[in-house]
């Protein structure tokens, strides 16, 4: 028996916990006999971490992408991490989660520098195909139907369109970093607080998981949620920007760039616009992806983002989606297309040996200054569009 008690933030005691039924049995604390057991029990049990709500109100519930999920270190590099599980909500928000028993010296200090390196990594390196592939594998290995896991993930949009959401989330920095112990040790808990204040799109959770047995099968397992009073204190200053940034943020935000990336970015979401969908992201920054058809499909191509600091504003095109929805000899075709300006070039030479699978991108201020470029990119998607192989 596994019960869920959504805690206060307080010790866990140490005094046993009483079931009563026919009788009294008490309830010992007892550590996890091994990290596996403890992984193992929360990829079966989500629930023990479904604390707060989605954005429309709703219960959180946590749907596992995988345990154990590679993070590549480059793109060029084959060594990865492993993060010990990847979960998603019905908002496309992802949920990365380390797990430490309190024995393992790691939950101290060196667990936050591995957390950040996996948020920072898989927001660059997880495009939606390779999320959505890994999911419905998860799936298949535990036996759970692919209609069964979409039904509480989806609420009307298409499998494709809700990937495409937790990518723009990942490459805006929406997503939860949980650590999970059975022991959260003081300083771990300075260092959530720190990071929950100074994280503007990242929500940061200490999870304390304290175990307790009885005789025969019984168990009580009771979390104890660090973070959330930080959490709580910057989601006013983020509340302006809830929903997905409009076509008339974006106007707002093109009037302080300059008349030439103005021109650059208007064409391509007024491109998007008359032949497909421009669809605003939900970033801490203006963003718009544009959809575009392609072989009967809808295929997100390109995502706009106008940055905090001007000089970083960009264009990234969708490599993963597109071979996704279309192959790889599209996409190379498509890469073939584009100009190399601005190290766009060797970044396209990259993303061919390993298969078109990431983020390539190029500052508006290349496409600005060199006008024959911003043609050669809607020359690129015009063909991509248009191309009878598709």
């Amino acid at each position: 028996m596994v019960i869920d008690v959504q805690g206060d933030g307080m010790e866990a005691a140490e005094q046993p916990v009483f079931l009563l039924g026919e009788g009294l049995n008490a309830l010992e604390p007892a550590p996890f006999d091994t990290e596996a057991e403890f992984q193992a029990l929360l990829a079966r049990h989500p629930r023990i971490l479904d604390f707060g709500s989605l954005a429309d109100g709703r219960p959180l519930r946590l749907v596992l992408v995988a345990r154990e999920m590679r993070v590549p270190t480059s793109i060029e590099s084959g060594s990865a991490y492993w993060l010990d599980h990847l979960f998603v909500d019905a908002d496309g928000v992802p949920t990365l989660v380390e797990v430490k028993r309190a024995a393992d010296t790691h939950i101290r200090r060196e667990v936050v520098g591995q957390m950040l390196d996996y948020a920072a990594n898989g927001a660059r390196y997880w495009p939606a195909a390779l999320l959505r592939r890994t999911f419905e594998e998860t799936c298949a290995v535990d036996g759970r139907p692919l209609e069964d896991a979409y039904q509480e993930l989806l609420g009307g949009q298409s499998p494709e369109e809700f990937w495409a959401t937790v990518e723009e989330r990942l490459a805006g920095g929406r997503m939860r970093l949980l650590f999970v112990a059975d022991r959260i040790p003081l300083e771990l808990r300075a260092i959530v607080e720190f990071l929950n204040r100074q994280l503007r799109q990242t929500d940061v959770y200490a999870v304390e998981l304290t175990q307790y047995r009885g005789s025969g099968d019984h168990r009580v397992l009771v979390p104890r949620v660090h973070g959330e009073v930080a959490t709580a204190n910057k989601t006013q200053s983020r509340s302006g920007q809830a929903g997905k940034w409009t076509l008339a943020d974006m106007d707002v935000a093109l009037e302080s760039r300059s008349p030439e990336k103005r021109q650059v970015a208007l064409a391509l979401l007024e491109r998007a616009e008359s032949a497909g969908r421009p669809v605003g992201n939900r970033a801490g920054y203006p963003s718009f992806s544009g959809y575009l058809p392609a072989s009967g499909k809808e295929v997100p191509v390109w995502t706009l983002s106008l940055r905090d600091d001007q000089d970083k504003d960009d264009l990234a095109f969708s490599f993963g989606s597109i071979t996704h929805h279309l192959g790889s000899d599209v996409t190379s075709a498509f890469a073939d297309a584009l100009p190399a300006v601005d190290g766009l070039g060797q970044r396209l030479a990259t993303q061919w040996a390993k298969g078109f699978k990431g983020w390539p991108s190029v500052s508006l201020a290349a496409l600005s200054t060199q006008p024959e470029a911003l043609g050669q990119v809607l020359a690129a998607i015009e063909q991509l569009m248009s191309d009878d192989s598709t």
